[in-house]
């Protein structure tokens, strides 16, 4: 659960305003997020609830926020639709677009790894292990579900980009969340399709894993990179 600091400013509300909007750029509230109910969210600011309400309407004016009738209050997606929704229909139009995504990942990626095996504190590769396990398990337990271990797999690389603490990186990384589920779970059936097994990912993966846990940020960036030129191989093959 997230954690909200006291606040200890004169005029209560630019502080509130502060806290959220950098948490927002932390990627600490992420888009979509539901905030505590406003008494909860009072509690932990340590601030009345009018000078909560007072920040919550400039941050919604911001567009940062966005408030539902008898639903609570949420993070905003700025950067995500701007970002995916041309991409998604070039994809949908010419297939073969695919592989212009896969390059825009490689390089992203391989920058993200490198840069989390640097700067990833203790909480980080905590997260970063707990996600590669929940993927590791799909691959254990026969999962025949290609949505599941899409998902799994994709939770893992943005685990990967939260720990680069590059806060561009971040949110552009997770403006093409749903581009990248796509993009994985057409790789996962190519790779299903022509029979072959999961190995070659597992230990891609495995290796990507090592390298940032043990801070190696050459390995970790080289390692990204060989993952990637292997999904690009196998779905020209597929393709093909």
């Amino acid at each position: 659960m997230v954690e909200f600091s006291a606040v200890k400013v004169t005029r209560v509300s630019d502080s509130i305003i502060s806290q959220i909007e950098t948490m927002i750029l932390e990627g600490s509230l992420k888009p979509g997020e539901q905030l505590p109910s406003e008494r909860a969210l009072a509690e932990q600011l340590s601030v009345s609830r009018p000078s909560l309400r007072e920040a919550l309407m400039i941050l919604e004016s911001k567009g940062l926020l966005q408030s539902k009738r008898g639903g609570g209050t949420f993070v905003c997606d700025i950067i995500g639709p701007t970002i995916v929704e041309p991409l998604v229909y070039l994809m949908k139009s010419h297939p073969e677009t695919i592989f212009d995504v896969l390059e825009l990942r490689q390089a992203l990626e391989a920058v993200a790894t490198q840069h989390a095996a640097e700067r990833a504190t203790k909480s980080d590769r905590e997260r970063i292990k707990q996600r590669f396990d929940e993927l590791m398990a799909v691959y254990e337990g026969g999962n025949k579900d290609v949505a599941i271990e899409s998902e799994a797999d994709t939770e893992f690389h943005l685990a990967i980009a939260e720990a680069s603490h590059n806060v561009a990186l971040v949110h552009v990384m997770r403006g093409l969340f749903n581009l990248l589920r796509v993009n994985i779970l057409h790789n996962l059936k190519s790779i299903k399709e022509e029979g072959e097994s999961h190995d070659f990912i597992r230990a891609q993966h495995t290796e990507i894993l090592t390298a940032v846990m043990n801070g190696d940020s050459e390995m970790a960036r080289d390692a990204s990179n060989r993952h990637l030129i292997y999904v690009q191989k196998t779905m020209r093959e597929h393709l093909q």
